[in-house]
């Protein structure tokens, strides 16, 4: 069975909560933070270059990831290269598409050529990654993001797609597969044994670490001690 100190996946928590990020910041399996425009506005962000500054002095040894806010291309690439300049630690995340369904590759490949480390999201399929791995720089980092989870909510499995992918990016050294979308503890262990590189975890799949290799038959007792506690608090009877 699995262990936390065995993965080698890095563990980035996918929070905009300050209160969240500094908590998980302590601990030392966690290497990085995913955030975006929708994580940011549940933080309550009134400010979107305040906030993500915030975020980004107070984890100054851990990778966080800021997306742009602009659907238009142009502004896009804009914005990028300003949140670029905002810490060491940034990496700028790109749709693959905008809202109109247009492939924002060309400003990845802009981006990714003047060393700008793009995160480029929201990717499902792998001729998604095909086209956004011919658009990297062998001499940036980069990360591209499958949403693996959300693939396995349409009933599709998403092993295969995060296997392909890693294929697709092993030609460049610098370029790093995330699993994003984590439903639970076996996407964990599945992203894994593929050896993706990174996985992004919310902070309730994270609570769940300790479970990480527990013994199955002690789980089987607890379950059903569980529920002989909850039968004597019933009170409930049965007429033989």
């Amino acid at each position: 069975m699995k262990s936390l100190d065995s993965l080698k996946v890095k563990l980035f928590v996918d929070s905009a909560d300050f209160a969240s990020i500094q908590k998980f910041a302590k601990v030392p399996q966690i290497a990085g933070f995913t955030t975006n425009p929708s994580l940011m506005r549940k933080a309550g962000a009134a400010d979107y270059e305040d906030y993500a500054r915030k975020i980004l002095a107070a984890v100054p040894n851990h990778e966080v990831a800021v997306e742009v806010i602009s659907d238009d291309l142009d502004e896009m690439e804009a914005q990028a290269r300003v949140i670029a300049t905002w810490g060491k630690n940034v990496n700028v995340k790109i749709p693959v598409t905008n809202a109109k369904g247009e492939f924002t590759g060309p400003v990845i490949k802009r981006l990714a050529a003047a060393g700008v480390q793009v995160n480029v999201t929201v990717l499902f399929t792998v001729e998604q990654v095909r086209a956004v791995a011919a658009c990297l720089s062998p001499d940036t980092p980069s990360i591209v993001s499958v949403f693996a989870g959300r693939v396995a909510d349409t009933g599709v499995d998403p092993l295969p797609i995060m296997k392909e992918a890693l294929a697709i990016l092993a030609p460049n050294p610098k370029a790093r597969l995330i699993w994003a979308s984590t439903r639970g503890l076996l996407h964990l262990v599945q992203a894994d044994e593929i050896g993706c590189h990174i996985i992004t975890v919310p902070p309730d799949v994270l609570d769940k670490l300790p479970m990480l290799g527990k013994d199955l038959t002690a789980y089987s007792l607890e379950g059903v001690q569980a529920f002989a506690r909850d039968i004597a608090a019933s009170n409930f009877q049965m007429r033989l």
